[in-house]
């Protein structure tokens, strides 16, 4: 196994990471943001109000992105399980 090698494995890793991570950090940037707008336009501080309509909305994207995640998660690791023989002899 090559330095490259590694540099390869670690790059879609993190590669990975970003994709299976985004779709969910992404929703809770964007509701946040929009809960933010909301309490400065009406004054209202209330600390669950941005909380549960966030963990509601993470919750549903993560349920409807799961079976993508899940492809995308089981591809990656049969091909990294596939390429073991390649690293290894």
């Amino acid at each position: 196994m090559t330095p490259d090698d590694v540099v390869a494995i670690g790059r879609q890793a993190l590669e990975m990471t970003v994709l299976l991570a985004a779709p969910v950090l992404l929703t809770s940037l964007v509701v946040g943001v929009l809960i933010s707008i909301f309490q400065a336009v009406t004054q209202i501080q209330e600390q669950t109000l941005s909380f549960v309509p966030k963990f509601l909305a993470v919750i549903v994207v993560f349920l409807v992105t799961l079976p993508w995640s899940m492809d995308l998660l089981i591809r990656y690791t049969t091909e990294l399980f596939l390429s073991f023989k390649k690293f290894a002899g």
